[in-house]
């Protein structure tokens, strides 16, 4: 649970702000509270307002505005390099918390006029190397589906739609625990699913999809669930919506159960695995997987056009002017 009543006013007015207008997660509040709430500790460690090292000692409640307008971009500057130095901070976490520093900014001087000069407006990212996203092969996400779909147990239903649209339709975690059945348009194959930032998007169902689904809704409990999961799609044994981590431990167990490596794979990885089949087999246009799987900026969308060298090659060798020799 969030702690508000230790923060300065002007981070919870920025936290609500955060909520109210630019719409964020529950998860994005928290981070943006964590992330900002350790800056302060570190500028009061920096302007020697405390003597105290421990970040998890220091006070910022007393922190006035005042201290504020008189961080600059150095300061800024210094806390990232202690979180790399210090902290051992991957870049990915000082980019995160980068962006943080510049919203909070660029809502006391924009927003909030509590400030008149943004310190974070020249603020750079780190750059972050981009990784090739693990995936399963055609071949592996075949063989998976069929442990999932021979397995003999009560859940087995349950178990195998989940693996389904995982990999037929690179839905986050996040999303699938929250599908109410009525969120389901049989008759046109198409899910509405809430993702990031509360944004909500069509996912279009395919034959598979629809027939386990359909599957698992005859199994599914219709007596005993809980009232405020009887509209949920997926249940747990106890008869209420699924959470998050009874999604991960399926998906672990039926990994583990296929020979695949758990350390290399997760549900997010399965995710990734569908992204891959649809960009190298479905001939999808990056704009339109961008829209499948709800991503914001298309940058996050191009790691999936670089994990098929065969479809490179194809591309040079397809060249009309390949056999132009003279």
């Amino acid at each position: 649970m969030m702690n508000k009543e230790s923060n300065p006013g002007f981070l919870n007015s920025f936290l609500d702000y955060s909520i109210t207008i630019l719409n964020k997660s529950p998860n994005s509040i928290k981070e943006y509270n964590y992330d900002i709430s350790n800056f302060l500790k570190f500028i009061k460690i920096q302007f020697k307002l405390t003597n105290e090292k421990d970040y998890s000692k220091i006070d910022i409640n007393d922190l006035d505005i005042d201290i504020i307008k008189k961080i600059a971009l150095d300061d800024i500057h210094k806390y990232i390099s202690y979180m790399a130095t210090e902290l051992k901070s991957k870049p990915a976490t000082r980019a995160r918390k980068v962006s943080t520093i510049r919203v909070f900014f660029k809502y006391l001087s924009q927003k909030a006029k509590l400030i008149e000069f943004n310190p974070a407006q020249n603020l750079e990212t780190p750059k972050i190397g981009k990784r090739m996203p693990k995936y399963l092969s055609l071949d592996e996400s075949k063989h998976l589906l069929e442990i999932a779909k021979n397995e003999d147990n009560r859940n087995k239903e349950r178990d195998y739609a989940i693996i389904t649209l995982f990999l037929n339709c690179g839905m986050r975690l996040s999303e699938l625990v929250k599908i109410n059945i009525n969120d389901i348009n049989f008759s046109d194959c198409k899910l509405n699913v809430i993702g990031k930032g509360n944004k909500e998007r069509t996912i279009y169902l395919n034959n598979a999809c629809i027939l386990a689904i359909n599957q698992y809704l005859l199994e599914r409990p219709k007596e005993g669930i809980k009232y405020n999961s009887k509209d949920a799609l997926f249940l747990s044994e106890r008869r209420e919506r699924i959470s998050n981590r009874t999604v991960q431990s399926i998906v672990k167990k039926e990994l583990l159960k296929a020979g695949l490596d758990i350390n290399k794979y997760s549900v997010h990885k399965l995710r990734h695995t569908a992204a891959t089949l649809m960009y190298q087999y479905g001939n999808v246009d990056i704009r339109a997987l961008q829209e499948l799987l709800g991503h914001e900026s298309i940058s996050t969308t191009e790691i999936y056009t670089h994990v098929d060298n065969s479809q490179i090659r194809s591309a040079v060798e397809n060249n009309p002017l390949a056999n132009y020799i003279k």
